[in-house]
């Protein structure tokens, strides 16, 4: 397993500046984030990101593909304007995470992210019949650019969100695994959650948090090692049932942030060494 962490890009960005900030620190490993559709519907940012990587020599596991529109991520309105399962929003939401499988592809990388929303718990929910059937439509691209599309944990149990893999039916299928969003929307425990994704896992945050301790709003979102997340076993797991790829650290790479993106790194390359 690498220790990477996130970059965030816009339309506005300075793709090479951007990118030099995360090998400054140590990494050369990433998963790009973009909430700009101008940004990811650029050929030129396309051809600028591959030639900057091969540059610096970076690698890009993911590109995460956010959308336009509201988005809270509280247990009230959240449900409302989150991913797809907001009928409101999704089908304009599913032109954006098409395009932006074809900037993946454009730019080279295999796995395509997101979070989808807070998907029912109940099969025979509207909502959940109108998500399954928006990520069929998603999955025809995604198969045809020979793409994963990796689902961000945390906003539904893992027993739902398998059900929601088996009945899209793609073996094009993947989890994003975020420990902390697991614990703060009170969802699971995350070393449960490796047991139970297993294999479809191909993509980790290195991230820790508490559980709610209301029914309004997540958890508290932490310093790693100072949540609940056993860190230690968690990685033990993803070792034990084949993991082999980056745990990236979701903290932008601004000023504010270095130090605790630092320490996070310093965290992960401890245990990590004594695995």
């Amino acid at each position: 397993m690498n220790i990477a962490c996130v970059v965030r890009l816009g339309n506005d960005s300075d793709i090479e500046k951007e990118l030099k900030n995360l090998v400054r620190l140590g990494l050369h490993s990433c998963q790009l984030i973009s909430w700009d559709r101008k940004f990811y519907n650029s050929e030129k940012n396309a051809q600028k990101v591959k030639e900057v990587t091969a540059a610096l020599n970076v690698q890009i596991s993911a590109f995460w593909c956010g959308w336009e529109g509201p988005k809270f991520s509280n247990f009230f309105e959240g449900p409302m304007t989150m991913g797809l399962v907001p009928e409101a929003y999704r089908m304009e939401r599913l032109i954006s995470l098409k395009e932006g499988s074809f900037f993946a592809k454009d730019i080279g990388v295999s796995d395509l992210a997101t979070h989808v929303g807070f998907l029912p718990e109940d099969p025979k929910d509207p909502k959940y019949a109108g998500t399954i059937l928006a990520l069929k439509e998603l999955m025809k691209v995604c198969e045809a650019n020979q793409q994963y599309f990796l689902f961000e944990t945390g906003l539904e149990t893992p027993a739902t969100l398998l059900r929601a893999m088996e009945d899209v039916g793609s073996e094009f299928l993947g989890v994003n695994l975020d420990p902390a969003n697991l614990l703060r929307y009170g969802k699971a425990n995350p070393i449960d959650a490796v047991e139970m994704f297993g294999s479809k896992i191909r993509g980790v945050h290195g991230k820790d948090g508490f559980y709610p301790t209301s029914g309004q709003e997540p958890g508290e979102e932490v310093r790693i090692g100072d949540g609940r997340v056993n860190y230690p076993l968690f990685l033990k797991k993803l070792q034990e049932v084949g993991y082999q790829g980056d745990i990236t650290i979701e903290k932008e790479i601004t000023a504010e942030k270095i130090r605790d993106i630092l320490y996070t790194k310093q965290f992960l390359q401890g245990l990590l060494e004594k695995m």
